[in-house]
């Protein structure tokens, strides 16, 4: 079992927002806390990177981020509700120019760089396989399944399946956790 943080240690770190019943582990590094936003019901595992930039990075409830996922970049990235990252996953929000025409890395000053900066938003449900990359732009709608090793370059549709390297769609997901999400909900409003 993971060392995890209490929630007076989690609370000062200075997060911009931190619901209830969030399980960080000691392990984990954040980079700009004021601009992380964390719901409800909430994992995030040994070894992750969250390092939010200007837009700043918000986690929606019922998020597990797994062990040695990465969310990184200058755009904003935002997990809505019931989200899934598998171990080892990357979000980037900030990609460098590769042609050669411009030089890369953030020691670079940024007049001799082309960095793209992007939003990445994935919706409700959306799991993610161990492995997969998400480039800047990428919008993962509600339900999406993306399978292990993918590398996400477009955005993809509600409760499609992708895989591959870019990722295409396979075939549609099956919608049965919504009546489950709607069990799960129903003890709450009571």
């Amino acid at each position: 079992m993971m060392a995890a943080l209490n929630r007076d240690a989690i609370e000062q770190m200075g997060f911009a927002e931190i619901g209830n019943n969030v399980t960080i582990s000691e392990k984990a590094s954040f980079h700009n806390c004021a601009k992380i936003k964390i719901g409800n019901n909430c994992r995030i595992d040994d070894f992750c990177v969250l390092s939010a930039g200007e837009g700043g990075i918000t986690l929606g409830n019922y998020i597990h981020i797994a062990v040695y996922t990465s969310l990184i970049g200058a755009g904003k990235i935002a997990l809505d509700d019931y989200c899934n990252l598998s171990s080892r996953v990357a979000i980037y929000s900030s990609s460098d120019d590769y042609s050669g025409a411009f030089m890369t890395n953030p020691a670079v000053p940024k007049q001799f760089t082309n960095v793209e900066h992007a939003d990445v938003y994935l919706g409700k449900h959306v799991i993610v396989g161990s492995g997969s990359v998400i480039l800047p732009g990428v919008r993962l709608e509600d339900g999406v399944a993306i399978g292990a090793l993918s590398l996400v370059t477009k955005s993809c549709k509600a409760f499609g399946i992708y895989a591959g390297n870019p990722a295409k769609f396979i075939k549609e997901r099956k919608k049965d956790l919504l009546t489950l999400e709607q069990q799960l909900l129903k003890p709450q409003k009571q």
